[in-house]
Order: C-alpha cells, then structure tokens, then sequence
C-alpha cells in the first residue's frame, strides 16, 4: 500500500519498521543508542524490530548489543566476522530487516533517534527513500570536504538531483531495500543504490546533535576509501579520463617525434638531445604505467563482482 504525490498522508500506525544501525567501536554509545530506540518506537506506538550489526568492533561493543538483543525481544545483535565497512554492515542489516520500511543511523546519537519519526512522517506522503536533511552537520572539517567531494561523485554517476541532499540517516521502502539486497555488488555503497532503485526520493529536515563521547571513526582515509570505491565499482569514468589522456599524451608524442624526424632530416643530429630522449621516455612509461595500473583496477573489481565471494560474513547472532 502506497501513497501517490498529492494524496493524503497514509497511517503510519498500518505499518512495520526495521531500524538498522551499524555498530563500530561504540561501546561507550551504543546501549544508550538502543535504549532511546526502543523508548521512542515504543512511545509512538509504531511496530518495530532493531537490528545492530557490529563490524568488527576491537572493544566490547559486541557483549553491549548482545546484551541488549537479550533484554529486548525486538532487538537484533549480528556480529560479522570482521571489520567490512559501514555499507556491508547496513546491507547485512538489510537482509534481515523484515520491516515494510527500513530506517538507517549511526550508533553514536548524532541522529537522535526522535528525528526518525520525521523521515516516517515524510514517507507516509508516497516517497520510496527519504534522506535526513541535517539543519546544521556536527562534523570535523575534513568530513564536511570529503560530503561535498562525494556529492560531485553522486550526482554525476548516480543522478542525484541538485536539490536532494543525501545522507546517512534515512529511510527506505521494502520494494528498494529488495533491490539492494537483490544486486549482490562486491562492493555496496548504499546511498548510490538507494538513489538507484528508488525513483520518488524527497529530504526531511532533521537534528544532527554533536558526539556525545569519544570521537567519530570515519577518517579522511576511510573516506578517501569511500570515494576509490564508487568511482571503480560503480562508475567507468576514470578509465575513460585515464583513456582520453593516454590519447593527448600519445598525440603530443607523435608530435614530437615528427618534429625531430624533421629536424633530423634538415639539420646535422646532435647527440645534445639526450636529456630531453630520457625526460620524455619517463614521462610517457609513467603513464603507461599508470594507465596499466588503472585497467588492473577495474579487472579486480571486475572480478570479485563475478566471483561467488560474499561481500561479508556472519559469525554470530543474537535475538530477543
């Protein structure tokens, strides 16, 4: 049961809600995470399962889950075998939700766990994913870079539309979230999928409160990671801007040669030009080189997608 634009707003009650929240190194955090979760859910009256995923965690984030998934009986504790990264804990999470709409956040109440209620209310006018629209991000600059760098990213690959803005805590409708399950990608990059397989996506305005402890565990290397990831997994355009620049280098090179060819021809050879016979070949086998290296990129990527590898693995789970 949908709702088309311009029709009124569908009960929230007539549905079920799977929140989904990846845990990572959270021990202080995470189970008053969970707790705020339940009481908000169960406060509103909503119908709901919670299904943490602990990906890899090296402190004891894993017994707290755990320990909770025991207290409460809507609560789900996956404990994977090691450290994936966040989109294969949120896509382990996935399939096992069996909510008809499956919310994400993070697992240090930066999203409050209230400001879910809003994506809801927002889903409930006939949007298929609904991004939180943070009123002000509480986030090291650095992070504020690495948004904008993958904005650029997803509007050109994944067409998100100018006046969309993406993020972590969102919600999605179960006919999405069985796509993204159903693409089997080596390398899952949520947010691009969701924009993907969904086509009525909308912002609802949320809260995006400071850490209330510790601090956040996406560095700028995990987030240059991130960026590799989309362009080689989801995007040919790296080997297309590698490709037109082997093109212009060979051109130029065939330029020059011409031009000493000539020189040759009209003027007594000089063994003078041997400085510039060895810039120009470690300039041009660099970029063979790199170009060589850029199209083995693409044939790992290309290979653990084809592969029956799974992208992750379950080492233990806990329920109510």
């Amino acid at each position: 049961m949908t709702a088309r634009p311009g029709d009124p707003a569908l009960d929230r009650d007539h549905f079920t809600y799977s929140i989904v929240i990846p845990v990572y190194n959270s021990e202080a955090l995470v189970g008053q995470t969970v707790d705020r979760v339940v009481e908000v859910f169960t406060t509103a009256g909503l119908k709901h399962e919670l299904i943490l995923v602990n990906d890899g965690s090296h402190d004891g984030s894993w017994d707290v889950i755990a320990e909770r998934a025991r207290l409460y009986p809507q609560v789900t504790a996956i404990n994977l075998l090691k450290n994936y990264g966040q989109h294969h804990a949120n896509l382990a999470g996935f399939r096992e939700s069996t909510g008809d709409f499956v919310i994400t956040m993070d697992d240090d109440l930066q999203n409050p766990p209230e400001e879910a209620l809003k994506l809801i209310d927002k889903a409930m006018y006939g949007h298929d994913v609904v991004f939180g629209k943070f009123e002000r991000k509480q986030s090291a600059g650095y992070r504020r870079i690495g948004t904008r760098m993958i904005g650029m990213i997803n509007r050109r690959i994944f067409l998100q539309p100018t006046d969309l803005v993406v993020s972590n805590h969102r919600i999605l409708r179960r006919d999405v979230v069985d796509r993204i399950c159903a693409a089997r990608n080596a390398h899952p990059y949520i947010t691009g999928q969701a924009l993907l397989y969904s086509s009525n996506r909308a912002n609802a305005e949320v809260r995006h409160e400071p850490r209330p402890a510790g601090k956040s565990n996406y560095s700028l290397l995990r987030i240059l990671s991130l960026v590799l990831t989309i362009l080689f997994s989801y995007s040919s355009w790296p080997l297309r801007a590698t490709a037109l620049g082997g093109f212009a280098v060979a051109g130029l090179s065939f330029l020059l040669g011409g031009f000493y060819l000539l020189s040759a021809l009209w003027r007594d050879t000089r063994v003078e030009g041997w400085t510039t016979l060895v810039v120009l070949v470690a300039i041009f086998s660099g970029i063979t080189i790199a170009m060589l290296s850029m199209i083995g990129e693409y044939v790992v990527r290309t290979l653990d997608a084809v592969s029956t590898r799974e992208s992750y693995h379950v080492s233990e789970k806990v329920t109510g």
